[in-house]
């Protein structure tokens, strides 16, 4: 026999409907779960005793028959009135909440679940013949629920939505997206608002976290960071923010859609449901204008709040500025704050900022400077999810290399990207170099000069530049000797700077294998400006000075030299006394050497 009662299964069904098991003629109790009785099956309804027809059934079943499957009827009709009326009912209903028109319309048209769930509430006591007896314990007589006619149906959608006693809340709920059972969760944490004062809230809070919403997917890229670069024990709000992004996770779109009010707006509210709670004018509007006076912009106040919610319930007196003060006391300056912010929201939770006090601790005893480790976290405050632990691994590497106390302050300030690296990708950047023939002195020496090197992509960086010097015929064997001279050719951007460089020399007439020659003797010509070093030099060779081209390939350190100070003066000493010599003469030596050769002991000024 069933364990439930038709009377339990209807105050289930039908809440506040007080129903009790109905007896038969022959006192017993007939129980009743998940089937309906047919009308035909009902006798003696009038002197509540029932006789059963023998098959019963299922409530699902009985439901389905007459649905299209969508969750509503066939031409959205049903028994005794539509979906579409049900949906003005309700619509009616939250405009006497204080709802306006235009909003109670839409809430209607956006909560199907809701509305069809009234719908059936109905349904059922229509099909049992319960609902005068419903409305009579239900409804109050002497507080007139209707200000304006409504058909008997709609009348009895508005009374069962009125008796749900959610005040509005489930069908708003879910019209901004969330499931049913979500909404009537949350209805009842948020019975305190009226329902106004919910859409208002609701508008501000979409407002403050999705305005320009097409970020190009730069909030999922940055959450990707943060959580890529989290090594340490975190607290329960950072906690709370990794199950958040999980949930847009599990989406189809993943992490990109973090940024989209549609798809992250439901799972905010879901995870973080104080958000409707928070008073807007006291406390949200306060931590705009703070946002405001530390320097975030208006439109990237949102990446800061997507990146870590709970930032937004921190009060500013309490939470915020004592935190923001343990930062600034290191080094960091305040306007510098702001952005430290925006690069990585979580620097304000509990772990975080015990992990940078940690950090500092670790520096400090390897004799790094301060305003070095200042610089570093404040280019790149990742670092702050790093366990100290895994910064020594790193550091242990850069030891290897001769790098510490002041070198790895440098390197690290330059560099900060460095020490996020996993220690084998670093190793596999060393053993590019050596298979080019570098040993690790040189290496290291590289490493102090140019850092950001070993944070570059082997296949997309590193081999892509030396295609680019053996495409213009610099041949392998000179590589080693190239480098070892100007590693810094590997962070040029071969299109916008290399390219560009080499074809201005070709241009002027030099040719392909004269351009190799020029970097194979003096590779630091990869480096300059066309329109500051190159073309006002060369200009000044040859129209001034009368110089073939010739002269820069055997050469070219020429470029290196100061023009005002040092090639002018010198052209000008000797064209005073008439003297021709080669570049290497005129520039290579020193003022001692060349006022003795040319006897001119005041080389800087020209002649008038």
């Amino acid at each position: 026999m069933p364990s439930n009662c038709l009377g339990n299964y209807l105050a289930f069904a039908v809440p506040n409907s007080n129903s009790h098991p109905f007896p038969c003629h022959c006192n017993t109790y007939f129980f009743y779960s998940k089937f309906i009785i047919r009308p035909e099956q009902v006798c003696h309804l009038h002197c509540r005793k029932l006789s059963f027809a023998p098959a019963l059934v299922p409530l699902a079943a009985a439901r389905s028959s007459s649905s299209n499957g969508n969750g509503t009827e066939d031409g959205e009709e049903c028994e005794g009135g539509g979906v579409a009326e049900a949906r003005e009912a309700v619509s009616y209903y939250l405009e006497e909440l204080g709802v306006s028109k235009e909003e109670s319309v839409e809430i209607a048209l956006n909560s199907p679940k809701y509305v069809s769930m009234l719908v059936d509430s109905v349904r059922d006591l229509d099909e049992f013949s319960l609902w005068n007896s419903w409305s009579t314990a239900n409804v109050d007589e002497e507080k007139p629920y209707f200000t304006r006619p409504l058909s008997s149906f709609k009348r009895k959608v508005y009374m069962m939505a009125k008796q749900k006693g959610d005040k509005g809340m489930l069908p708003f709920l879910e019209s901004i997206g969330l499931t049913l059972s979500s909404a009537t969760h949350l209805a009842r944490y948020l019975s305190s608002n009226s329902l106004p004062i919910l859409i208002n809230k609701v508008k501000y809070v979409k407002e403050i976290f999705f305005a320009n919403s097409d970020d190009g997917g730069l909030i999922a890229r940055n959450a990707r960071q943060m959580m890529l670069h989290l090594s340490i024990s975190i607290d329960e709000d950072v906690q709370q923010t990794l199950s958040f992004f999980e949930k847009i996770q599990a989406r189809r779109g993943g992490l990109h859609l973090l940024g989209s009010q549609d798809a992250s707006f439901r799972h905010l509210i879901e995870s973080f449901p104080r958000l409707l709670l928070l008073p807007k004018e006291s406390h949200m509007k306060r931590l705009m204008e703070f946002l405001d006076d530390i320097g975030v912009a208006e439109g990237c106040k949102r990446q800061i709040f997507l990146l870590f919610p709970p930032i937004i319930f921190y009060d500013i007196e309490k939470d915020v500025r004592p935190r923001l003060q343990a930062i600034l006391k290191d080094g960091t300056e305040g306007k510098d704050f702001g952005q430290m912010l925006l690069k990585y929201p979580w620097i304000l939770s509990k772990s975080i900022l015990q992990n940078y006090e940690d950090i500092l601790i670790f520096f400090d005893d390897e004799k790094v400077p301060k305003t070095s480790v200042a610089q570093a976290i404040k280019s790149c405050p990742l670092l702050l999810g790093l366990s100290v632990n895994n910064l020594k691994l790193v550091v242990e590497q850069f030891r290897n290399f001769g790098i510490r106390n002041q070198k790895l302050g440098k390197v690290i300030a330059t560099s900060p990207q460095l020490l996020l690296q996993k220690p084998q990708e670093f190793h596999q950047v060393v053993c590019f170099l050596r298979d080019l023939g570098l040993d690790d002195d040189v290496i290291g020496r590289i490493l102090g000069r140019c850092p950001e090197i070993f944070a570059s992509s082997i296949g997309k960086t590193l081999k892509r530049k030396l295609n680019f010097l053996m495409g213009i015929g610099v041949s392998r064997h000179h590589l080693p000797r190239i480098i070892r001279k100007y590693p810094e050719l590997f962070v040029c951007d071969v299109h916008r700077a290399l390219l560009p460089r080499m074809t201005y020399l070709m241009h002027v007439g030099l040719s392909k294998r004269e351009v190799a020659l020029m970097v194979c003797r003096f590779s630091p010509l990869l480096g300059y400006s066309i329109d500051k070093v190159l073309k006002p030099k060369l200009e000044f060779l040859m129209n001034s000075m009368e110089k073939p081209l010739s002269d820069v390939v055997e050469y070219p350190r020429y470029f290196s030299y100061s023009l005002e100070k040092k090639i002018k003066p010198r052209f000008w000493v000797l064209r005073g006394r008439n003297m021709e010599c080669s570049l290497k003469s005129m520039l290579g030596k020193n003022d001692e050497e060349f006022a003795a050769e040319f006897g001119e002991r005041n080389m800087l000024v020209p002649p008038v």
